[in-house]
Protein backbone atom coordinates (compact mmCIF):
# COMPACT_ATOMS: atom_id res chain seq x y z
CA UNK A 1 0.00 0.00 0.00
CA UNK A 2 1.35 3.36 -0.64
CA UNK A 3 2.14 6.01 1.71
CA UNK A 4 -0.66 8.44 0.08
CA UNK A 5 -3.08 5.39 0.25
CA UNK A 6 -2.35 4.74 4.24
CA UNK A 7 -2.58 8.62 5.18
CA UNK A 8 -5.80 8.70 3.34
CA UNK A 9 -7.19 5.34 5.41
CA UNK A 10 -4.90 7.14 8.59
CA UNK A 11 -6.68 10.67 7.60
CA UNK A 12 -10.84 8.35 6.82
CA UNK A 13 -10.44 6.69 10.76
CA UNK A 14 -9.32 10.43 12.39
CA UNK A 15 -11.92 12.07 10.93
CA UNK A 16 -14.49 9.21 11.80
CA UNK A 17 -13.10 9.62 15.51
CA UNK A 18 -13.81 13.04 15.65
CA UNK A 19 -17.13 12.77 14.32
CA UNK A 20 -18.45 10.14 16.43
CA UNK A 21 -16.94 12.45 19.56
CA UNK A 22 -18.49 15.84 18.80
CA UNK A 23 -21.97 13.76 18.36
CA UNK A 24 -21.63 12.50 21.53
CA UNK A 25 -20.37 15.90 23.16
CA UNK A 26 -17.32 14.17 24.38
CA UNK A 27 -18.78 11.41 26.40
CA UNK A 28 -18.13 7.96 26.03
CA UNK A 29 -20.09 5.54 24.55
CA UNK A 30 -23.92 3.57 25.92
CA UNK A 31 -21.74 0.47 26.60
CA UNK A 32 -19.60 2.63 29.60
CA UNK A 33 -21.07 2.12 33.07
CA UNK A 34 -21.68 4.76 35.08
CA UNK A 35 -22.42 6.05 38.88
CA UNK A 36 -23.57 9.83 38.65
CA UNK A 37 -23.09 11.53 42.11
CA UNK A 38 -25.03 14.93 42.30
CA UNK A 39 -26.02 16.63 45.81
CA UNK A 40 -29.87 15.61 45.20
CA UNK A 41 -32.09 13.61 43.01
CA UNK A 42 -35.22 14.35 41.51
CA UNK A 43 -36.53 11.26 40.49
CA UNK A 44 -39.38 12.24 38.83
CA UNK A 45 -41.61 12.41 41.66
CA UNK A 46 -39.61 13.59 44.84
CA UNK A 47 -36.70 14.84 45.61
CA UNK A 48 -33.78 12.64 47.67
CA UNK A 49 -30.85 14.27 49.01
CA UNK A 50 -27.89 12.02 49.03
CA UNK A 51 -28.80 9.92 46.51
CA UNK A 52 -26.50 8.19 43.69
CA UNK A 53 -27.50 6.65 40.22
CA UNK A 54 -25.79 3.88 38.24
CA UNK A 55 -26.29 3.54 34.85
CA UNK A 56 -25.53 0.63 32.51
CA UNK A 57 -25.92 0.67 28.65
CA UNK A 58 -29.00 2.38 28.16
CA UNK A 59 -31.13 1.98 31.14
CA UNK A 60 -30.60 2.99 34.90
CA UNK A 61 -29.59 -0.06 36.95
CA UNK A 62 -29.59 1.19 40.29
CA UNK A 63 -30.95 4.40 41.85
CA UNK A 64 -31.00 5.35 46.04
CA UNK A 65 -28.89 6.97 48.68
CA UNK A 66 -25.31 7.03 47.38
CA UNK A 67 -24.23 4.44 50.29
CA UNK A 68 -25.93 2.20 48.49
CA UNK A 69 -24.70 2.18 45.43
CA UNK A 70 -21.76 0.17 43.59
CA UNK A 71 -18.92 1.66 41.69
CA UNK A 72 -17.43 -0.88 41.09
CA UNK A 73 -16.43 -0.86 37.38
CA UNK A 74 -18.07 2.07 36.67
CA UNK A 75 -16.89 5.54 35.45
CA UNK A 76 -17.69 7.76 38.87
CA UNK A 77 -19.11 11.42 37.61
CA UNK A 78 -19.34 13.93 40.29
CA UNK A 79 -21.96 16.39 40.31
CA UNK A 80 -21.60 18.49 43.07
CA UNK A 81 -24.12 21.10 44.03
CA UNK A 82 -26.50 20.22 41.35
CA UNK A 83 -30.01 18.23 41.47
CA UNK A 84 -29.73 15.04 38.86
CA UNK A 85 -33.06 14.45 37.33
CA UNK A 86 -34.91 12.53 34.37
CA UNK A 87 -34.52 14.29 30.98
CA UNK A 88 -37.31 16.91 30.32
CA UNK A 89 -39.82 16.62 27.84
CA UNK A 90 -40.60 18.97 25.37
CA UNK A 91 -44.17 18.38 24.38
CA UNK A 92 -45.01 20.63 21.24
CA UNK A 93 -42.31 21.77 19.39
CA UNK A 94 -41.80 22.59 16.27
CA UNK A 95 -37.82 21.65 14.78
CA UNK A 96 -38.31 23.09 11.55
CA UNK A 97 -39.11 26.40 12.38
CA UNK A 98 -37.11 28.85 13.88
CA UNK A 99 -38.40 32.01 15.59
CA UNK A 100 -40.97 34.45 13.91
CA UNK A 101 -38.81 37.26 15.64
CA UNK A 102 -36.14 36.43 13.00
CA UNK A 103 -38.78 35.50 10.11
CA UNK A 104 -42.39 35.61 9.54
CA UNK A 105 -44.33 32.08 9.16
CA UNK A 106 -45.15 32.75 5.99
CA UNK A 107 -42.06 33.25 4.81
CA UNK A 108 -40.23 30.35 6.35
CA UNK A 109 -42.93 27.96 4.47
CA UNK A 110 -43.20 29.80 1.08
CA UNK A 111 -39.49 31.17 0.87
CA UNK A 112 -36.96 28.83 2.94
CA UNK A 113 -36.06 25.46 0.76
CA UNK A 114 -36.13 21.96 2.50
CA UNK A 115 -32.86 22.03 2.55
CA UNK A 116 -32.28 25.21 4.32
CA UNK A 117 -35.03 24.24 6.85
CA UNK A 118 -33.49 20.90 7.76
CA UNK A 119 -29.76 22.38 8.37
CA UNK A 120 -31.25 24.64 10.87
CA UNK A 121 -33.59 22.04 12.26
CA UNK A 122 -29.65 20.09 12.85
CA UNK A 123 -28.99 23.28 15.00
CA UNK A 124 -32.24 23.21 16.62
CA UNK A 125 -32.00 19.45 17.71
CA UNK A 126 -28.40 20.13 19.22
CA UNK A 127 -29.82 22.56 21.45
CA UNK A 128 -32.96 21.40 22.58
CA UNK A 129 -30.47 18.51 23.72
CA UNK A 130 -28.15 20.50 25.51
CA UNK A 131 -30.66 22.52 27.30
CA UNK A 132 -31.58 19.38 29.10
CA UNK A 133 -35.00 18.49 26.41
CA UNK A 134 -33.84 14.52 26.16
CA UNK A 135 -37.39 13.84 24.28
CA UNK A 136 -39.65 16.17 22.10
CA UNK A 137 -42.95 15.43 20.46
CA UNK A 138 -42.42 17.53 16.91
CA UNK A 139 -46.31 18.46 16.33
CA UNK A 140 -46.10 19.35 12.44
CA UNK A 141 -43.15 19.93 10.06
CA UNK A 142 -45.10 23.61 8.73
CA UNK A 143 -44.64 22.94 4.86
CA UNK A 144 -41.40 20.46 5.07
CA UNK A 145 -43.07 17.16 4.38
CA UNK A 146 -42.15 14.22 5.93
CA UNK A 147 -38.20 15.79 7.04
CA UNK A 148 -39.27 14.86 10.51
CA UNK A 149 -39.42 11.45 10.01
CA UNK A 150 -35.49 11.82 8.39
CA UNK A 151 -34.64 13.67 11.18
CA UNK A 152 -35.35 11.65 13.48
CA UNK A 153 -33.42 8.67 11.46
CA UNK A 154 -30.19 10.42 11.27
CA UNK A 155 -30.91 11.13 15.11
CA UNK A 156 -31.14 7.29 15.74
CA UNK A 157 -28.45 6.13 13.87
CA UNK A 158 -25.78 8.73 15.66
CA UNK A 159 -25.44 10.73 12.59
CA UNK A 160 -26.12 14.20 14.25
CA UNK A 161 -27.10 14.63 18.17
CA UNK A 162 -30.43 15.36 19.73
CA UNK A 163 -33.08 14.45 22.02
CA UNK A 164 -35.99 11.18 21.04
CA UNK A 165 -38.28 12.37 18.51
CA UNK A 166 -41.84 11.56 17.76
CA UNK A 167 -43.03 12.85 14.51
CA UNK A 168 -46.46 14.19 13.69
CA UNK A 169 -44.91 14.61 10.13
CA UNK A 170 -47.23 16.91 7.89
CA UNK A 171 -50.50 17.68 10.52
CA UNK A 172 -54.14 17.83 9.36
CA UNK A 173 -55.64 20.98 8.25
CA UNK A 174 -59.90 21.46 7.16
CA UNK A 175 -59.74 21.97 3.62
CA UNK A 176 -59.26 26.11 2.87
CA UNK A 177 -59.01 26.67 6.72
CA UNK A 178 -54.46 27.12 6.62
CA UNK A 179 -51.74 29.10 4.90
CA UNK A 180 -50.54 30.41 3.40
CA UNK A 181 -52.72 32.83 1.79
CA UNK A 182 -53.39 35.93 0.27
CA UNK A 183 -52.22 34.78 -3.23
CA UNK A 184 -54.30 35.02 -6.44
CA UNK A 185 -57.12 32.67 -7.06
CA UNK A 186 -55.84 31.39 -9.50
CA UNK A 187 -52.58 29.61 -7.92
CA UNK A 188 -53.00 26.83 -5.92
CA UNK A 189 -50.31 27.30 -3.31
CA UNK A 190 -48.96 24.25 -1.45
CA UNK A 191 -49.87 24.57 2.48
CA UNK A 192 -48.24 24.62 5.59
CA UNK A 193 -50.41 21.14 6.43
CA UNK A 194 -52.35 18.49 4.56
CA UNK A 195 -55.90 19.07 4.08
CA UNK A 196 -58.69 16.80 4.43
CA UNK A 197 -62.61 16.80 4.67
CA UNK A 198 -65.43 14.20 5.71
CA UNK A 199 -64.27 10.27 5.38
CA UNK A 200 -61.00 11.54 3.54
CA UNK A 201 -59.68 11.82 7.15
CA UNK A 202 -59.29 8.18 7.14
CA UNK A 203 -57.01 7.94 3.93
CA UNK A 204 -54.94 10.85 5.39
CA UNK A 205 -54.37 9.73 8.78
CA UNK A 206 -53.83 6.17 7.25
CA UNK A 207 -50.89 7.72 4.75
CA UNK A 208 -48.93 9.67 7.15
CA UNK A 209 -49.10 7.30 10.09
CA UNK A 210 -47.39 5.17 6.55
CA UNK A 211 -44.74 7.74 6.44
CA UNK A 212 -43.72 7.56 9.98
CA UNK A 213 -46.59 9.34 12.08
CA UNK A 214 -45.86 8.53 15.80
CA UNK A 215 -48.35 10.72 16.69
CA UNK A 216 -51.28 12.06 14.48
CA UNK A 217 -52.36 15.70 14.66
CA UNK A 218 -55.44 17.97 13.81
CA UNK A 219 -56.75 21.61 13.86
CA UNK A 220 -60.10 21.11 15.55
CA UNK A 221 -60.31 25.46 15.00
CA UNK A 222 -58.53 28.24 13.13
CA UNK A 223 -58.89 31.71 11.65
CA UNK A 224 -61.24 30.66 9.30
CA UNK A 225 -64.38 32.14 7.39
CA UNK A 226 -65.57 35.94 7.19
CA UNK A 227 -65.86 36.46 10.72
CA UNK A 228 -62.49 37.15 13.11
CA UNK A 229 -60.83 34.80 15.30
CA UNK A 230 -60.44 31.48 15.94
CA UNK A 231 -63.45 28.92 14.89
CA UNK A 232 -64.07 25.42 14.64
CA UNK A 233 -63.42 24.06 11.22
CA UNK A 234 -63.83 19.76 11.63
CA UNK A 235 -67.02 18.49 12.93
CA UNK A 236 -67.25 16.25 15.65
CA UNK A 237 -67.91 13.57 13.25
CA UNK A 238 -64.62 14.08 10.89
CA UNK A 239 -62.19 14.60 14.34
CA UNK A 240 -64.16 10.68 14.60
CA UNK A 241 -62.79 9.24 11.59
CA UNK A 242 -59.32 10.29 12.35
CA UNK A 243 -59.20 9.18 15.87
CA UNK A 244 -60.32 5.80 15.09
CA UNK A 245 -57.81 5.02 12.66
CA UNK A 246 -54.84 6.53 14.23
CA UNK A 247 -56.08 4.17 17.23
CA UNK A 248 -56.64 1.60 15.41
CA UNK A 249 -52.75 1.59 14.28
CA UNK A 250 -51.58 2.49 17.86
CA UNK A 251 -51.00 5.95 16.99
CA UNK A 252 -52.56 8.47 19.48
CA UNK A 253 -54.08 11.78 18.24
CA UNK A 254 -53.17 15.52 19.26
CA UNK A 255 -55.37 18.30 18.74
CA UNK A 256 -54.95 22.35 18.20
CA UNK A 257 -57.62 23.85 19.89
CA UNK A 258 -58.07 27.18 20.87
CA UNK A 259 -61.88 27.38 21.27
CA UNK A 260 -63.79 26.01 23.70
CA UNK A 261 -66.28 24.82 21.18
CA UNK A 262 -63.35 23.42 19.22
CA UNK A 263 -62.42 21.36 22.48
CA UNK A 264 -65.50 19.62 23.43
CA UNK A 265 -65.72 18.16 19.95
CA UNK A 266 -62.05 16.97 20.47
CA UNK A 267 -62.36 15.46 23.80
CA UNK A 268 -66.18 13.63 22.85
CA UNK A 269 -63.93 12.42 19.60
CA UNK A 270 -61.49 10.71 21.92
CA UNK A 271 -57.67 12.93 21.15
CA UNK A 272 -54.91 11.81 23.68
CA UNK A 273 -54.21 15.67 24.13
CA UNK A 274 -55.12 19.16 23.30
CA UNK A 275 -52.61 21.39 22.52
CA UNK A 276 -53.14 25.58 23.47
CA UNK A 277 -56.80 25.42 25.05
CA UNK A 278 -56.32 29.15 25.43
CA UNK A 279 -60.03 29.66 25.62
CA UNK A 280 -61.21 26.66 27.45
CA UNK A 281 -63.67 27.06 29.85
CA UNK A 282 -64.42 25.75 33.36
CA UNK A 283 -67.03 23.58 31.63
CA UNK A 284 -64.59 22.38 29.18
CA UNK A 285 -61.95 21.57 30.97
CA UNK A 286 -63.91 19.65 33.62
CA UNK A 287 -65.02 17.54 30.28
CA UNK A 288 -61.18 16.87 29.69
CA UNK A 289 -60.26 15.75 33.24
CA UNK A 290 -63.42 13.50 32.88
CA UNK A 291 -62.19 11.86 29.82
CA UNK A 292 -58.83 11.68 30.75
CA UNK A 293 -57.41 14.09 27.91
CA UNK A 294 -54.14 15.91 28.71
CA UNK A 295 -53.41 19.72 28.18
CA UNK A 296 -50.60 21.08 26.64
CA UNK A 297 -50.79 24.73 27.18
CA UNK A 298 -47.99 26.34 25.35
CA UNK A 299 -47.64 29.40 27.19
CA UNK A 300 -44.45 30.43 26.10
CA UNK A 301 -45.61 30.75 22.73
CA UNK A 302 -47.07 34.30 21.46
CA UNK A 303 -46.30 36.35 24.78
CA UNK A 304 -48.62 35.57 28.28
CA UNK A 305 -51.87 37.10 28.19
CA UNK A 306 -54.68 37.53 30.93
CA UNK A 307 -56.80 35.44 28.88
CA UNK A 308 -53.79 32.32 29.21
CA UNK A 309 -53.33 32.76 32.73
CA UNK A 310 -56.98 32.83 33.31
CA UNK A 311 -57.63 29.20 30.83
CA UNK A 312 -54.43 27.56 32.65
CA UNK A 313 -55.36 28.36 35.88
CA UNK A 314 -58.65 26.85 35.25
CA UNK A 315 -57.29 23.54 33.90
CA UNK A 316 -55.75 23.19 36.72
CA UNK A 317 -59.21 24.24 39.19
CA UNK A 318 -60.17 21.47 36.91
CA UNK A 319 -57.61 18.67 37.91
CA UNK A 320 -56.36 18.29 33.84
CA UNK A 321 -53.55 16.17 33.56
CA UNK A 322 -50.74 18.88 31.88
CA UNK A 323 -47.89 17.97 29.76
CA UNK A 324 -45.28 20.57 29.66
CA UNK A 325 -45.12 21.70 26.21
CA UNK A 326 -44.08 25.22 24.96
CA UNK A 327 -44.77 25.60 21.01
CA UNK A 328 -40.82 26.14 20.70
CA UNK A 329 -40.19 27.58 17.21
CA UNK A 330 -42.05 30.46 17.01
CA UNK A 331 -39.26 31.22 19.89
CA UNK A 332 -35.48 30.11 19.76
CA UNK A 333 -34.90 26.50 19.95
CA UNK A 334 -33.60 26.13 23.25
CA UNK A 335 -35.23 28.29 25.22
CA UNK A 336 -37.86 25.69 26.14
CA UNK A 337 -37.46 26.29 30.24
CA UNK A 338 -39.57 29.67 30.25
CA UNK A 339 -42.52 27.37 29.84
CA UNK A 340 -41.88 25.50 33.00
CA UNK A 341 -41.23 29.43 34.43
CA UNK A 342 -44.33 30.32 33.58
CA UNK A 343 -46.62 27.60 34.52
CA UNK A 344 -45.12 27.66 38.17
CA UNK A 345 -45.84 32.16 37.81
CA UNK A 346 -49.27 31.15 36.83
CA UNK A 347 -49.74 29.44 40.24
CA UNK A 348 -48.59 25.89 39.59
CA UNK A 349 -46.17 24.33 42.32
CA UNK A 350 -42.59 23.83 41.07
CA UNK A 351 -42.58 20.35 41.94
CA UNK A 352 -45.65 19.81 39.75
CA UNK A 353 -44.17 21.78 37.13
CA UNK A 354 -41.05 19.24 36.88
CA UNK A 355 -43.70 16.82 36.78
CA UNK A 356 -44.88 18.25 33.91
CA UNK A 357 -41.74 17.43 31.83
CA UNK A 358 -40.22 14.26 33.64
CA UNK A 359 -43.04 11.50 35.00
CA UNK A 360 -46.08 12.80 33.90
CA UNK A 361 -44.67 13.41 30.06
CA UNK A 362 -43.35 9.76 30.53
CA UNK A 363 -47.10 8.35 31.20
CA UNK A 364 -48.86 10.77 28.47
CA UNK A 365 -46.54 9.96 26.29
CA UNK A 366 -46.55 6.20 26.93
CA UNK A 367 -42.22 6.14 26.86
CA UNK A 368 -40.03 4.81 29.31
CA UNK A 369 -38.83 7.83 30.52
CA UNK A 370 -39.09 10.80 33.32
CA UNK A 371 -38.55 8.95 36.03
CA UNK A 372 -35.16 7.93 37.59
CA UNK A 373 -35.19 4.26 38.76
CA UNK A 374 -34.20 1.17 37.52
CA UNK A 375 -35.69 0.09 34.25
CA UNK A 376 -35.90 3.21 32.70
CA UNK A 377 -34.20 4.89 29.94
CA UNK A 378 -31.22 6.29 31.36
CA UNK A 379 -32.06 9.84 29.90
CA UNK A 380 -30.40 12.35 32.69
CA UNK A 381 -29.44 15.70 33.07
CA UNK A 382 -28.07 17.30 36.16
CA UNK A 383 -28.98 20.98 37.27
CA UNK A 384 -27.27 23.90 39.29
CA UNK A 385 -29.63 23.84 42.18
CA UNK A 386 -32.64 22.63 43.08
CA UNK A 387 -35.56 23.29 40.57
CA UNK A 388 -37.99 22.33 43.01
CA UNK A 389 -37.21 25.59 45.33
CA UNK A 390 -35.91 27.92 42.16
CA UNK A 391 -37.63 26.37 38.77
CA UNK A 392 -35.25 29.03 37.03
CA UNK A 393 -32.48 26.24 37.99
CA UNK A 394 -34.19 24.49 34.97
CA UNK A 395 -32.05 26.36 32.62
CA UNK A 396 -28.48 25.99 33.88
CA UNK A 397 -28.17 22.70 32.92
CA UNK A 398 -24.71 21.52 33.28
CA UNK A 399 -24.83 17.40 32.63
CA UNK A 400 -26.80 16.03 29.39
CA UNK A 401 -26.94 11.96 29.07
CA UNK A 402 -29.27 10.00 26.75
CA UNK A 403 -29.74 6.78 26.92
CA UNK A 404 -26.78 6.51 28.86
CA UNK A 405 -24.49 8.40 26.23
CA UNK A 406 -23.27 11.20 28.10
CA UNK A 407 -23.46 14.45 25.46
CA UNK A 408 -22.83 17.51 28.10
CA UNK A 409 -20.32 17.50 31.03
CA UNK A 410 -18.74 19.91 33.46
CA UNK A 411 -15.33 18.37 31.94
CA UNK A 412 -16.44 18.28 28.70
CA UNK A 413 -16.54 20.40 25.76
CA UNK A 414 -19.40 19.57 24.07
CA UNK A 415 -20.07 20.01 20.38
CA UNK A 416 -21.19 23.54 19.04
CA UNK A 417 -25.14 23.89 20.22
CA UNK A 418 -25.73 27.70 18.52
Amino acid sequence: MGWRRILAVCLGAAVSAVVATAQRGGGRGPSTVYVLKPARVFDGDVMHEGWAVRVRGDRIEAAGPATGIDPTGAQVVDLPQTTLMPGMVEGHSHILLHSYSETSWNDQVEHEGLALRVARAVNHLRAELMSGFTTIRDLGTEGAGYADVELKQAVNQGIIPGPRLLCATRAIVATGAYGPKGFAQEWTVPQGAEEASGMDMIRVVRDQIGHGADWVKLYADYRFGPLPGSHPTFTQEEMKFAVDAAHSAGVPVAVHSSTAEGMRRAVLAGVDTIEHGNDGTPEVFKLMAEHNVALCPTLAAGGMSDRKRASFQAALAAGVTILSGSDVGTFPHGDNGHELELMVDCGMPAVDALKAATSVAGRVLKMEIGQVKPGMYADLIAVDGDPTKEIAAVRRVKFVMKAGTVYKSPGAQPANSQ
